[in-house]
């Protein structure tokens, strides 16, 4: 692949927005005056900057990226990483959890597990949710390398070390509060430089009309019915009659209720946003508000993918082809950078780039921003400075927000071992969130869970993750790293999917009945007055007649599930 040889106009719109993201840091730096507002934005972002930053700090590489290039291998189907993966959990998140998050003061995911539950349980997820937020991280920085070596010729080295300097300047200056101003102003960027992008393409193979049709050869070169590719739920009765490889129970179960809701209810990394609002009423709103961009986004990043593979199986009639991998596999991840290349001219380039950078900069800073915040409260001050004053807490996080960064760069070139990052993702998704949903539900709707149930059942988790996947592999795996590698491969899934979502369900089913075993067996060490405001029954209802009926979450919440079973309807 030839490199683009940028004009001056794309120099430029890219130089203008590397100045303005550091320029966000340099001026809320005179802000940060207390570890509060370092760490929490001092918790006074509006519902609107608290919602969008929610939506974008899951916007990065893995959403652009990994979504496109998940719509190329899989389809439509992918589009039920939102209206099935996301939208329900949101909803459940701002109506039922949210008012313990919020209302028990925690300042982490992991604290709050302290307070219900004991010191070992908040250890054991701070340790696993930091080592995941350097993976989430190291993944963003390989995507945006891979762009700037393939599209503009620089050198993946010296990409990853760029981009990872950037992030670190302005996380270190301005904090949370300027990786969410800088969010926001990311998903204005994305909306702006994509919707272009789909246009065209669109008009390329003849509208969507002709898109289906097209996709129809593909799914018939590759064995399946003409409409595998084209539509969400018609061909998941069979695992082996859609290109997911999944059938209608991993869907629901694997990613529909596990991964989904243990990612957007326990995952530091989104409800630190949340966590950041005014008031108990908009960190409530900002999931639902973040929900309404989230179920349209498929028709951004999802509809590429369609269109670079429906393309590629013509690549005669319009130049476009998706370039393959050394083990001759088409190079989803590809899909954006040569999409942008094929489309846009001169200026318009500049902004597709800009727009690109922009979601990856935006992955790499919210997880930069949650690794930051639980090394130094669940980790630094929890074990090793336990009466630091908060300027020693201060210092310390802008300490962490370097390590992290180090440490995301060697996660970087881990991930130059899969073809699909989202396939990556959701594996460290599955081995991370899956078992910890399951205490979470447990501890915030059973009063009778321990402190040592709940240890030992997320420790049971993570560890049946680990067994199945190194007793599983793909089809076509070449690698130790995508499973088998115990020694023993029990089953051959259909895709790398197929096995994330299995072993989701396997470590969420482990920690779920491990916790309520090893609880009956034990004693519950907090009475019921020390578990007020972090248990549903021993919680008082928030009282909401005063509060517009639009403006009420239960309102909101429905209102956008019926939007979105509209959505899955209409693409059946």
């Amino acid at each position: 692949m030839k490199p683009i040889r940028l004009e001056l106009i794309d120099g430029a719109i890219l130089i203008v927005y590397f100045a303005f993201v550091l320029g966000i840091g340099f001026v809320l730096k005179r802000h940060m005056r207390s570890s509060t507002d370092f760490f929490l934005s001092g918790r006074l972002i509006p519902t609107w900057v608290a919602g969008l930053a929610f939506l974008s700090a899951n916007l990065g590489a893995q959403e652009v990226i990994g979504m496109a290039a998940s719509g190329a291998k899989y389809g439509i189907m992918t589009s039920h990483f939102y209206w099935v993966g996301a939208i329900p959990a949101m909803v459940f998140v701002a109506i039922f959890m949210m008012p313990f998050y919020y209302g028990s003061k925690a300042r982490s995911v992991p604290e709050y597990l302290k307070l219900r539950f004991d010191e070992k349980t908040r250890t054991l997820n701070a340790m696993t949710f930091a080592v995941m937020t350097v993976f989430s991280s190291g993944i963003s920085m390989y995507a945006m390398a891979l762009l700037l070596n393939l599209i503009l010729g620089w050198d993946f080295n010296v990409s990853v070390w760029l981009s990872a300097i950037i992030v670190l300047l302005y996380i270190t200056l301005g904090g949370l509060t300027s990786a969410i101003y800088n969010e926001v102003m990311q998903f204005f960027l994305i909306v702006a430089g994509f919707l272009p992008l789909v246009f065209l393409g669109l008009r390329d193979v003849g509208g969507w009309s002709g898109l289906q049709m097209r996709l129809g050869e593909v799914a018939t070169a590759q064995h399946f019915a003409s409409g595998a590719f084209s539509n969400s739920w018609t061909f998941m009765g069979n695992a082996a009659d859609n290109p997911m490889g999944v059938e209608w129970l991993a869907m629901l179960m694997g990613l529909g209720f596990v991964l989904s809701f243990g990612y957007w209810c326990t995952d530091f990394l989104v409800i630190q946003r949340a966590m950041a609002a005014h008031s108990m009423a908009a960190a409530r709103r900002t999931p639902l508000v973040a929900a309404v961009p989230k179920m349209l986004f498929p028709f951004l990043v999802i509809l590429p993918g369609m269109i670079a593979i429906a393309l590629t199986q013509h690549q005669g009639a319009s130049g476009f082809a998706l370039p393959s991998k050394p083990d001759g596999s088409l190079n989803y991840d590809l899909v954006i950078p040569m999409m942008l290349r094929h489309y846009f001219p001169s200026g318009v380039l500049g902004l597709g780039l800009t727009a690109l950078m922009a979601s990856f900069m935006s992955g790499m800073a919210g997880n930069v921003t949650a690794f930051n915040t639980v090394w130094t409260y669940d980790i630094y001050q929890a074990y090793l400075r336990p009466k630091a004053s908060d300027s020693t807490l201060l210092w310390m996080g802008r300490v962490a927000t370097v390590a992290g960064i180090v440490i995301s760069v060697g996660a970087a070139y881990f991930a130059a071992h899969f073809n699909n990052i989202m396939d990556l993702l959701q594996l460290v998704f599955a081995f991370v969130n899956a078992p910890l949903f399951a205490t979470f539900l447990l501890g915030m709707f059973w009063r009778r869970t321990t402190g040592h149930g709940a240890f030992v059942g997320l420790l049971s988790g993570i560890l049946a993750a680990a067994m199945h996947h190194g007793l599983t592999q793909p089809m076509g795996a070449h690698t130790l790293v995508k499973g088998g590698w115990l020694g023993h491969v029990l089953r051959i899934y259909p895709s790398e999917m197929a096995q994330n979502f299995w072993t989701a369900i396997f470590a969420w089913t482990t920690c779920f009945v491990v916790t309520i075993l090893v609880s009956l067996i034990t004693t519950r060490k907090k009475s019921d007055a020390e578990l007020g405001g972090l248990v549903w029954a021993l919680t008082p209802r928030i009282v909401e007649e005063e509060t517009v009926w639009y403006k009420r979450p239960f309102m909101l919440g429905i209102f956008v599930l019926v939007l979105v079973l509209i959505l899955n309807i209409i693409f059946w």
